[in-house]
């Protein structure tokens, strides 16, 4: 059921994804209308199922399976665990809503990106705070509220601007601990008991054997299809839940290469790798634009990028994006000139992939945005620029195909993945019964792109070289990092780790879907 607004945006790109967006054969205007109604809606609404991606590296999928249900009763929840039938390192959860939750006097404002978590199943930790009421102590219940336009004042004692009903929960601090000079307290703020929409928290919970992903992004991993041995790049790697997926699959072993520019975005991969036990993974902070070497002679080096051509048996670059996949989020603040900013900085990636990849190697590109240039354009640019590329059927392939308006033939479609979450939502409850499950859970996702490419034998390049003034790696874009990244688990640990000159060039944030 439809409770929250549509996906607020400004007019001009409101106007050019209507325009663009819902491509489908046999679709009349009024139908069209309807699809595109209907993405506004849902990316607003979390998805009604939570992915966990299991360490089947570490133990039997059974056993994991068992644990988290036994965790789960032991914290009084207890919602069915489901295996998927598809994915051999998946557990599914249902997320129970939108339930009826009575509104309270006293309100707590939230960040829109709390918020957006808390409806993925989170409590409200202390930073995402902006106002209480002037009096709270520790154990007021309040209700919870998102700040969608992020136009609350931190310290405020109450807001009467645009907010969204989230919950409601129990203060575990003061307000004085909240707003001091010192800052505030680290930990959870106010700890949801009676949620809109009911999902377990993952937090610390088996953490070693469960990794909280959304289910596309388990799919890319497997679409990649890593064997025992291989080398392997992640050229947008960070924060590391596709990293540490691929090495998974491979059984920890050959070599995965890390690669993401931000320093200390690094440390999400670092600790995820720590955490999940796989020590065949590699990171450096690098521009992955840059991680081809200009000398023919120079061999492949363990210390680090560059890499001469040819190095990788497969490559996945999750490219930076616009983000206009991602769910929940109730609005999207970005320019069209944003928006339609990122076209040029992954041509640039893919180049460098394809220099980087052996003949008979595998390069899978996704995104998790929903536009046409970032996407299927993007694909018939590749098979234009790269005669050596051929699209490659993917296993498993549980989205829809791939939208018309870029050129590309139909079989050419069918082969490319894109996870389009409208087309099943229509503001009406899925049906939680066994047999509807694993469907329902297959469609209401985020919003998500997958093709997959092959290296065909013989091939010969040409590519020209990259200008230093790259003008699309833009300060608008470093900034929209933050907005558009998806979430991931923060754990500790250590693992390889080398910077590369810090004359290296900057480019504008890898915006990852973890």
């Amino acid at each position: 059921m439809s409770v929250f607004p549509q996906l607020s945006m400004k007019s001009e790109v409101r106007e050019h994804l209507c325009n663009v967006y819902p491509r489908k054969e046999g679709l009349s205007e009024l139908d069209k209308d309807e699809v595109f109604e209907a993405l506004l809606s849902c990316l607003s609404h979390p998805p009604l199922f939570t992915c966990l991606r299991a360490s089947t590296h570490l133990h039997p999928l059974q056993e994991i399976q068992h644990r988290l249900e036994q965790h789960l009763e032991q914290q009084k929840q207890a919602p069915a665990v489901y295996t998927h039938p598809q994915l051999p390192d998946v557990l599914l959860l249902p997320v129970h809503g939108p339930r009826h939750v009575d509104l309270l006097a006293s309100e707590v404002i939230v960040g829109a990106q709390c918020g957006n978590a808390v409806l993925r199943g989170a409590h409200v930790f202390t930073p995402g705070i902006l106002s209480t009421p002037k009096y709270m102590k520790v154990g007021d219940i309040v209700s919870v509220f998102s700040d969608v336009e992020g136009k609350c004042t931190r310290g405020a004692k109450e807001f009467k601007g645009k907010k969204v009903f989230l919950g409601n929960g129990i203060s575990e601090v003061d307000r004085s601990e909240l707003f001091c000079s010192d800052g505030p307290t680290k930990g959870v703020a106010i700890r949801m008991t009676e949620p809109l929409y009911q999902s377990p928290s993952f937090d610390g919970v088996l953490t070693d054997e469960v990794f909280l992903q959304n289910l596309p992004s388990v799919v890319v991993g497997h679409v990649l299809g890593p064997r025992p041995g291989e080398r392997i790049l992640d050229m947008c790697a960070a924060p590391g839940g596709k990293t540490t997926h691929i090495a998974s699959l491979m059984g920890n072993q050959g070599t995965v290469v890390a690669l993401d520019k931000i320093r200390s975005k690094m440390e999400k991969i670092i600790q995820n790798a720590k955490m999940l036990k796989l020590d065949c993974i590699k990171a450096y902070c690098c521009n992955s634009i840059h991680a081809v070497s200009a000398d023919p002679a120079q061999e492949y080096s363990a210390d680090g990028p560059p890499y001469p051509e040819e190095s990788y048996d497969r490559i996945l670059l999750d490219a930076p994006c616009s983000g206009l996949g991602q769910r929940p989020n109730m609005t999207y603040s970005w320019s069209l000139k944003e928006v339609c900013s990122y076209q040029p900085l992954q041509r640039k990636l893919l180049t460098t992939a394809v220099r980087l990849l052996k003949q008979g190697g595998v390069l899978v590109y996704s995104t998790c945005t929903v536009t046409l240039a970032e996407n299927e354009e993007q694909v018939a640019w590749v098979l234009k620029t790269f005669p050596c590329l051929t699209l490659e059927p993917q296993v498993p392939h549980l989205g829809s195909e791939g939208m018309q308006g870029a050129g590309l033939s139909c079989d050419q479609r069918r082969l490319l993945q894109r996870f389009r979450p409208e087309l099943a939502w229509r503001g009406a409850r899925f049906s939680q019964s066994p047999e509807s499950f694993l469907q329902n859970a297959n469609t209401d996702t985020i919003g998500f792109f997958i093709a997959k490419f092959i290296k065909n034998e013989g091939a010969v390049i040409k590519v020209t070289g990259h200008s230093k003034d790259d003008s699309s790696e833009s300060k608008e874009n470093q900034a929209a990092d933050a907005t558009a990244r998806g979430a991931a688990k923060q754990t500790e640990g250590t693992v390889s780790l080398m910077s590369l000159s810090p004359q290296e060039e900057e480019i504008q944030c890898c915006v990852i879907c973890s």
